[in-house]
């Protein structure tokens, strides 16, 4: 009898001398000790909206998916294990998850219909797949080549290079983000770190458009991990990130920002808005706007250490940490995106029983919808959830 020892320490074994370029058609080859007869890998494209399929020796030709609409999208979208038929067997996609970030889907086709107990097989051999592609992406451009349905200006390659995985969780915290326009973002950013019970947060916006605001992102994002790294208080941080601008990108050029740090212990939150929108709390439907803070002055622009705010979440909050792009998104008809609309949006995803990934993707599509798909300015957000208890939504 196959165990799953036996493929899983295959696949294991190969991947030590693996060509990135040859990982969909060794997978394939050990995915045959499990009975399936094909395995394609799949990959979603940077704006999320297109499964790309992954080819490879051996590996049979597949078209690109939608994710709305397909048996596949809905394996993605809801990270879940989904069956259909396939000629003379099942086909099964499941999720192609990087501990909780959604990378794509696997179509395994199988003759029968497989049991519970194969299932869990093919689930743990997905897994050890999605690590391989994360390992590989970091010293290859095949992954990042096939992601792209266009070309990403220089700009839109820096903030990428630059952010951490759109989603991380576990059972206390899941932390999503999103980015567009994907292909030409600018000044817009984010980042995170999770230390035992302290997450640190940052959401940016560098002034100006295309490259310059990109630079100026990449000094303030790498000041702000290095003085992150060095386990300095918010407002430490913030001097540090606003030194790194006056130094080495001039007076005249500043970002707003928010920082902030959650203890996960208490829900205690600290922030600085450094000129920033307010964050927001979606508190179940409702929002509930956090103590009143006075902002400080944008980063590169401060005199002296800035305001800490403080509050405390509750179990089952979500905090919204995001830039003007998106409340400010304006339809043709000249109607802002505002905040009521941003809140609306996630509340009914949520109701609708769609995990944070998917919400926060369901979002910024949204927010293209609204102007047209236009957007006259980068748009970035970060949702936080602190003790949602739906960790395990995000798991197959």
């Amino acid at each position: 009898m196959i165990t799953v020892t036996e493929p899983l320490t295959a696949l294991l074994h190969a991947s030590h001398l693996l060509s990135p370029v040859d990982l969909a058609a060794v997978a394939a080859v050990h995915a045959r000790g499990l009975g399936v007869r094909e395995t394609v890998l799949y990959l979603a494209d940077y704006e999320q909206l297109t499964l790309l399929p992954l080819p490879g020796t051996g590996v049979p030709g597949r078209q690109q998916l939608p994710i709305e609409g397909t048996l596949a999208g809905r394996a993605f979208r809801r990270v879940e294990v989904i069956a259909g038929p396939a000629d003379g067997g099942t086909r099964l996609w499941i999720p192609l998850l990087n501990g909780v970030e959604r990378l794509g889907v696997v179509e395994m086709t199988l003759p029968e219909a497989p049991g519970q107990e194969l299932v869990d097989r093919i689930r743990a051999y997905v897994t050890l797949v999605a690590e391989l592609v994360v390992v590989n992406d970091a010293y290859s451009d095949v992954f990042s080549r096939l992601r792209r349905r266009k070309t990403l200006s220089l700009a839109a390659e820096m903030q990428w290079e630059l952010l951490p995985p759109l989603t991380f969780g576990t059972e206390r915290v899941v932390i999503t983000g999103g980015l567009e326009p994907a292909y030409e973002v600018g000044g817009d950013s984010f980042d995170y770190a999770v230390n035992g019970d302290t997450v640190d947060l940052l959401v940016i916006d560098a002034v100006g458009h295309g490259l310059p605001a990109a630079v100026l992102a990449s000094v303030a994002i790498s000041a702000y991990r290095h003085a992150r790294r060095s386990m300095l208080d918010l407002p430490d941080i913030a001097v540090a990130i606003d030194a790194a601008l006056k130094s080495q990108i001039g007076h005249s050029q500043f970002a707003t920002a928010v920082i902030a740090r959650l203890d996960l212990g208490t829900g205690r939150l600290r922030w600085i808005n450094a000129g920033h929108p307010e964050p927001l709390i979606l508190r179940g439907p409702s929002v509930v706007a956090p103590p009143r803070c006075p902002p400080s002055r944008p980063l590169g622009l401060q005199e002296g250490k800035p305001v800490v705010c403080d509050t405390r979440l509750e179990p089952g909050d979500r905090l919204l940490l995001y830039t003007d792009g998106i409340t400010e998104a304006r339809s043709p008809a000249g109607q802002f995106f505002g905040e009521d609309r941003l809140a609306d949006c996630i509340s009914s995803a949520l109701a609708a029983g769609d995990p944070a990934p998917e919400t926060v993707r369901r979002l910024m599509h949204s927010v293209l919808a609204h102007q047209a798909d236009q957007l006259q300015d980068d748009a970035s957000i970060v949702v936080l959830e602190w003790l949602t208890g739906e960790a395990q939504e995000l798991t197959v």
